[in-house]
């Protein structure tokens, strides 16, 4: 595969994670009566929204999330493959760090918050490749 469809990939994926962290800004910020991902006591989006994790450093941390796809996005679109990949290992590691608070402190699982820590998973793994990935150079006779 070549380099642009790597970029390709990781601009779809950071669009997804913007809107995934998007919904989750929004249902901070508006703390609405009925979240559809508020299943059951495990299956529980409020408990993360407005439990422990909902801010860290005091900022909504759906902003971080929304921040980080954001500069995934811009810098896909730039061909910045190497800001990619710093912000996709970030990314990554700060959702590891979510994923445990809530699996095993607050011992629920918000399905928005896992479809967001899969999709910075796979942001990782397209922008090691895009990294790994030399720029091909074709000439006019080789697109002929």
């Amino acid at each position: 595969m070549t380099t642009s469809k790597y970029l390709f990939i990781a601009k779809i994926l950071a669009a997804i994670g913007i809107g995934l962290a998007l919904y989750l800004y929004v249902n901070f910020v508006t703390q609405p009566a009925y979240r559809l991902c508020t299943i059951s006591d495990t299956i529980n989006c409020d408990a993360v929204i407005s439990g422990q994790i909902s801010t860290t450093l005091g900022i909504p941390t759906a902003l971080f999330g929304l921040i980080g796809y954001t500069v995934i996005l811009i810098a896909a679109f730039l061909g910045k493959k190497k800001l990619m990949l710093g912000t996709a290992i970030f990314g990554t590691l700060f959702c590891l760090r979510l994923t445990y608070i809530e699996i095993f402190q607050l011992q629920v699982i918000c399905p928005v918050c896992l479809l967001c820590q899969i999709d910075m998973i796979a942001l990782l793994v397209v922008s090691i490749l895009a990294k790994k990935k030399k720029d091909q150079v074709i000439s006019v006779a080789e697109a002929v």
